[in-house]
């Protein structure tokens, strides 16, 4: 077990390409550390240099007390876990996952000991005499687990391992993944673009944006408290409700203003912000009778989900979602009025597009 700290990192393939901006992270002892973002955010060229597959360009990265700014992969103290999981075709499920071990020359007793304990623990045993060619998505991914873990590494390393799985196994993993992380207590650092993996596997998350940090925190604070526009956009199906406004003092109270809506937050907003985005999530607007309505549109559409219905309410300026409970029926053309859940706000400065908030 070890910390992993980045210092500085910068990564940059060209002199119009930088992936990673100016990163600086620490992953404590034992921590379950998600990187989340979309597709080409920086994270998977942050893991690859942790892992010593990428040089960074500036920066020191630390695991445990090295530097191993000029360490090879393979004295890292590290196991790899790929979104393809690499496993040899032509070998057995027991000499796959043994593969790390047979390199190192450890004694065939000692490598069959430590086969038979990961293979226990991921519950593979009746799989080991099998080639991994002939075993579905789940257990080839399980697999590669064994073969990471027989390593006892320092640090895993996990690269959107679950994305080839359908979205049961996907259930099943992800639960297996937490659960054997807490048993191990092996640092661990994975890559998702996938927010209900990072909610739900997660110590911390380190959401990411065209190569730089936004938030590192937990995942309630993620989503409650979002620092950054694009957090608080990204977090969150439906995304966050942004409503573009003018914030103005009258009387010393701060009010939202646009074109539909002329809202007074509930404390006076100190900021030399004029203009602001306004956001507030889709559970935090509830319907409301027409005097004491916050703001009003129309219904456009209606989602049920099972144990929540989603309805799209056309404002004017745009489209907002809304939650209701499925005893809720709007009817599609009605206009209704709708509350804003004032403890839950959210306010972003238009230029910066940082938390005037939090």
């Amino acid at each position: 077990m070890a910390t992993v700290q980045l210092r500085n990192i910068e990564k940059q393939f060209a002199p119009d390409a930088i992936a990673v901006k100016d990163l600086d992270l620490d992953i404590a002892d034992g921590e379950f550390l998600v990187l989340l973002g979309p597709s080409g955010c920086g994270k998977t060229t942050t893991l690859r240099m942790i892992a010593g597959l990428e040089t960074q360009t500036q920066g020191d990265i630390h695991i445990g007390n090295r530097l191993v700014n000029g360490l090879p992969a393979g004295e890292r103290d590290i196991a790899f876990v790929f979104q393809f999981y690499a496993l040899y075709p032509h070998l057995s499920v027991k000499d796959n996952v043994s593969f790390p071990l047979r390199a190192q020359n450890i004694s065939k007793s000692e490598v069959d000991s430590r086969v038979q304990d990961v293979a226990k623990r991921l519950r593979i045993e009746h799989l080991l005499k099998k080639k991994p060619n002939r075993l579905p998505g789940g257990e080839q991914q399980r697999v590669a687990l064994a073969r990471a873990m027989i390593r006892q590494p320092q640090v895993f390393l996990m690269d959107e391992p679950l994305t080839n799985l359908d979205a049961e196994l996907r259930a099943d993993m992800r639960a297996e993944l937490k659960h054997l992380q807490h048993e191990l207590g092996t640092t661990m650092v994975y890559v998702t673009h996938d927010q209900i993996e990072a909610m739900s596997m997660s110590h911390r998350i380190a959401v990411m944006n065209e190569g730089v940090l936004q938030q590192v925190d937990t995942p309630l604070n993620i989503y409650n408290k979002p620092q950054t526009l694009f957090v608080a956009t990204f977090i969150g199906s439906p995304p966050m409700n942004i409503i573009e406004c003018a914030l103005v003092t009258e009387d010393s109270n701060s009010y939202l203003k646009s074109d539909n809506l002329n809202y007074k937050l509930p404390n006076t907003i100190d900021s030399t912000s004029q203009q602001v985005y306004f956001g507030i999530r889709a559970e935090d607007l509830s319907v409301a009778s027409d005097s004491t309505a916050d703001i009003k549109g129309d219904v456009i559409l209606r989602e049920p989900l099972g144990d929540e219905t989603l309805y799209r309410i056309d404002i004017g300026s745009q489209i907002l979602n809304i939650k209701t409970s499925p005893k809720v029926r709007l009817t599609i053309g009605d206009t209704i009025g709708l509350n804003i859940n004032a403890t839950n706000i959210h306010l972003f400065d238009k230029e910066s597009e940082r938390s005037l908030l939090h």
